[in-house]
């Protein structure tokens, strides 16, 4: 009987034991997970926002001509040059409209719509006999005479804003 009472009493202490550990564990206070500061995406997102400034600077109209002039080539061939560049370097950094703001990557849209707006309405009011250079040199102005700001800088400035509230 003693070794009765022996069981009943260690087993009784475990069990005290056992809601004591139960007890003390729940008053515990587990610190909730912290909010994702996303240390894992921010060198992905600035990395984004330096591919869409290259992006910007190379669909800028200065910077697609300097690039892609042949003198040689009709106006309309020089056309379908710049027209095809924009959409090549667009399509190549499409991707990076996850890693961006939504206003950043509509700057950017919007910078490469207004781009090939351009193009082609300088490129509708000239000869059918026009040469490359006639076009280029008329984008040149055009985009040299404009009263505001060039599109290309103010999202070059969107950009560069977006990019530094991440750091």
């Amino acid at each position: 009987m003693q070794e009765t009472t022996i069981s009943i009493i260690l087993a009784a202490v475990a069990l005290l034991i056992a809601l004591y550990a139960l007890y003390t564990a729940s008053r515990i206070k587990v610190p909730a997970p912290a909010a994702k500061d996303d240390y894992s995406t921010r060198p992905l997102q600035l990395q984004a926002y330096e591919r869409l400034v290259l992006l910007c600077e190379r669909i800028s109209i200065p910077n697609l001509i300097s690039r892609t002039n042949i003198s040689q080539l009709s106006a309309r061939d020089m056309q379908i040059i710049l027209l095809e560049n924009i959409k090549q370097e667009f399509e190549y950094n499409a991707s990076q409209q996850i890693y961006v703001t939504p206003i950043a990557w509509e700057s950017v849209r919007n910078l490469k719509d207004h781009s090939m707006l351009i193009i082609n309405q300088v490129a509708g009011v000239l000869p059918v006999d026009a040469k490359a250079s006639d076009l280029n040199r008329q984008l040149l102005d055009v985009v040299m005479n404009q009263q505001e700001q060039p599109l290309h800088l103010a999202v070059l400035d969107t950009l560069s804003f977006e990019a530094k509230k991440l750091m």
